[in-house]
């Protein structure tokens, strides 16, 4: 019942909004409809969590195996509470940002949290796929129709990436597919294939990228910042903030638990490219002038340190990412809002053109540091106990001789992205005011309240990680099971 209307309410709101009037009335439509969908979301997590409302099964392409199965586990309702909160917060965010033809504009963005939450919810390989393309096609559209002056090609760019790495995701679970008994795509006959090492190298590869485009990992991140560049702000704070958990998320349901050889296999190679995107991102982001680039690089090296943790495969670096990609989806959201302000206002994101907003802007400047701190994972923020965990587990583990050297280099990306975020911040915010914003006005009061709602999340999620950690530990306990090597390290 209720994985069924978290997808069935964005689907068809974002379909009955193509046929709205005004952008005012497709606006509220949308706001309208994304409450409701957090409002289901919230119900699943407290008067509705009993079991037999968070799943739902029937029939649906029978001949071929293949069933209209959703669940809300832990990991989903994580995921699926980021999605609900994220998209009021968007939406009230962007409130005075005018869309050309916006009744297409909220029905793309609609349909797209329908597709985001149908992959979370999935329990059948062919209705993730399905679902995996639903969230992507939308945004094509959204990037390539309201956006920068490049967002054409950047889109194409975009477009190649991902409609290969889906082409090579298909092939995987069409072959996992055919070595199930009776050919089924249910998630637990996936989980009991028992493939000999070499064959799910291969596979492991073919699903593995596909999720590290979407992460993005090294090296298939290079149409990350560029897209983040050119898109519309709405449409990058998803894709920022919900879509690259999408990558995240089918590595720990889908990689580790399906190919649990190849993932122990080929854990240090996958972590190696990890660690070099973080510390090359993180050095390309020290040396940014563009805010939007700042952020997106700094993105890449907070996801980097997610899958590093993956692989590490210990609880404790399990849980860490559970909460952290809830983290990284709230502060990166409040970042780009931040940062739409800045160059609606000033009409540059140029850090160089900028300078000694604080005076003239202190709410934002007091909200902006906040978020900033828990950027880089100050204690009593959220972030800090989502990297401590991931820290303790990647040295905690026990399936790679490399821990300790993947520990260091991860601990030097966390300075550097204090040095970027804090330089970012005297930069910009402090010294003498210049003539472009020597007239700056204080944010606005629908702007403000989101961000102090942000920043509320902040502080209780770091003051009590707790109700967090208690939804997915469950979860966490199950994927490590079912990604359990000790067989392969017995046999070899």
């Amino acid at each position: 019942m209720v994985p069924v209307l978290l997808i069935l309410i964005p689907l068809l709101a974002g379909i009955a909004s193509f046929f709205t009037g005004s952008e005012k009335t497709a606006r509220f439509w949308a706001l309208l409809a994304s409450l409701f969908t957090l409002l289901v979301s919230i119900l699943g997590l407290t008067i509705l969590k009993d079991p037999s409302y968070l799943a739902f099964e029937t029939s649906w392409l029978g001949s071929l195996g293949s069933s209209f199965s959703v669940k809300l586990d832990g990991m989903g309702q994580i995921l699926c509470l980021l999605t609900a909160i994220s998209y009021p917060i968007i939406l009230l965010a962007t409130w005075h940002t005018p869309h050309k033809k916006a009744n297409n504009f909220f029905g793309l963005m609609l349909l797209t949290q329908a597709g985001l939450m149908g992959v979370f919810l999935a329990m059948d390989a062919l209705l993730f796929y399905f679902f995996w393309e639903l969230a992507l096609i939308p945004v094509y559209f959204l990037c390539s129709q309201w956006g920068g002056e490049r967002r054409i090609a950047v889109t194409f760019k975009f477009f190649i990436y991902t409609f290969i790495g889906s082409l090579l995701m298909l092939v995987g679970i069409i072959y996992l597919y055919t070595q199930t008994p009776g050919n089924s795509f249910a998630i637990a006959d996936f989980y009991n294939i028992n493939l000999p090492t070499s064959e799910q190298s291969n596979i492991f590869w073919l699903l593995f990228i596909a999720f590290a485009i979407k992460m993005p990992v090294f090296p298939f991140h290079t149409w990350q910042p560029d897209t983040y560049e050119q898109t519309n702000y709405a449409t990058t704070m998803v894709l920022s903030g919900i879509m690259v958990k999408m990558g995240v998320f089918g590595i720990i349901r889908w990689l580790l638990p399906v190919l649990p050889a190849a993932s122990y296999a080929w854990g240090d190679t996958v972590s190696t490219m990890a660690i070099i995107g973080m510390i090359y991102a993180s050095l390309i982001a020290i040396r940014q002038n563009d805010l939007k680039r700042l952020v997106a690089y700094s993105s890449i090296a907070h996801i980097g340190l997610m899958c590093v943790a993956i692989f590490a495969e210990t609880e404790s670096g399990m849980q860490g990412v559970m909460i952290q990609m809830f983290n990284h989806g709230i502060n990166i959201i409040a970042l780009w809002i931040v940062v739409e302000i800045i160059e609606r206002q000033f009409g540059t994101r140029k850090i160089s053109e900028l300078g000694g907003l604080a005076k003239k802007m202190p709410v934002l400047s007091i909200l902006l540091m906040i978020v900033a701190l828990a950027n880089i994972a100050l204690p009593l923020t959220n972030s800090f106990i989502g990297e401590f965990l991931m820290f303790n587990g990647i040295f905690g583990s026990t399936i790679t001789k490399y821990n300790v050297v993947f520990m260091v280099c991860a601990g030097i990306t966390i300075i550097l992205a204090a040095i970027y975020t804090l330089n970012m911040i005297r930069r910009v915010f402090y010294g003498e005011t210049n003539e472009i914003t020597a007239n700056a006005v204080d944010i606005r009061e629908n702007e403000k309240w989101i961000l102090i709602a942000v920043v509320a999340l902040i502080f209780i999620i770091g003051v009590y990680p707790q109700a967090i950690l208690n939804i997915s530990s469950e979860t966490v306990n199950e994927i490590l099971k079912e990604a359990d090597i000790t067989p392969y390290l017995i046999g070899k």
